[in-house]
């Protein structure tokens, strides 16, 4: 899409996979950014976090506002396992075969570590996901990284685009150790998923669909922004979830329409991977801060 994006309200959702209820770091934190000002939530269960997206979605709806969702978990796979698995090479095939397996207590927890082995078992070998951080073994999910299924890359084009100082983006497949996204995405997906449907026709989901809908949802990576997180941290003391998706909601706040259409412009969209909002352009999402 090129030409000019308009939003009247930002949020930037940093999700987590935790056992049990959880606050402060490494649990879920909600930002919003709209006239000027930002307001950040820290929100205790992924049941809770749905429910306050809802209504987000619902007052933004009725107060006839754009609304830019970004959340910082993967919507897609390395090409080649989503059409294998679900028999389209489509991401958004993966989010409903995601929604009709996953399950989540209202007290957190989750049976994404089986829901991953059954996906292993649609692949030759070990893998392709991996890790396990609790004390009992999951069949069909490996402690170690295993090698991958022939023709299954560690990457996505968009993870290696986002590379750079303080930004590495873990592969979906790790789902436990230093820096693990597989478990955000597994337990993430589905909620997004639920809400796409009960929205339909309002929501759109960047790149696999044009972000011309009233509330459009796009995947972010907030350690595009390290170095400025890192000097909020310093400054205020404030956990880095909440610093990183305060500031990332403020920068994209601030953009220009037209830089802010320069982030959803790309070539080739691939249907199974996505795209990182901001990935290749760090000095537009930099420059929203300044």
């Amino acid at each position: 899409m090129s030409g000019p994006v308009i939003f009247d309200r930002i949020a930037i959702l940093d999700w987590s996979a935790a056992k049990g209820p959880k606050h402060g770091k490494d649990s879920i934190w909600l930002a919003e950014a709209a006239l000027g000002t930002c307001t950040a939530r820290n929100i205790a269960t992924r049941h809770a976090a749905e429910s306050a997206l809802a209504t987000l979605m619902v007052d933004s709806l009725a107060r006839h506002e754009r609304l830019l969702l970004g959340t910082d978990f993967a919507f897609g796979a390395p090409a080649g396992f989503i059409a294998t698995l679900t028999g389209q090479a489509d991401a958004l095939s993966w989010w409903g075969w995601l929604a009709e397996r996953v399950l989540d207590t209202p007290g957190n927890l989750s049976n994404y570590r089986q829901i991953a082995a059954q996906m292993n078992s649609a692949f030759p070998g070990g893998g392709p996901f991996w890790g396990n951080g609790e004390k009992l073994p999951t069949a069909g999910l490996p402690r170690l990284k295993p090698d991958l299924p022939p023709g299954i890359a560690v990457h996505r084009a968009t993870d290696l685009a986002a590379r750079g100082p303080g930004s590495s983006p873990k592969p979906v497949w790790q789902l436990a150790g230093a820096g693990a996204v597989g478990a955000q995405v597994l337990t993430g997906l589905p909620v997004l998923e639920r809400l796409r449907q009960r929205f339909a026709g309002q929501v759109a989901v960047w790149p696999f669909e044009p972000p011309t809908t009233p509330i459009v949802l796009a995947e972010v990576y907030p350690s595009l922004l390290a170095d400025a997180v890192r000097r909020h941290v310093a400054t205020t003391g404030m956990v880095p979830d909440e610093a990183q998706v305060r500031l990332l909601a403020i920068a994209l706040h601030r953009l220009d329409p037209k830089d802010m259409g320069r982030l959803f412009t790309l070539p080739h969209p691939s249907p199974e991977e996505g795209w990182i909002l901001g990935a290749g352009h760090p000095g537009l999402l930099q420059s929203g801060l300044t």
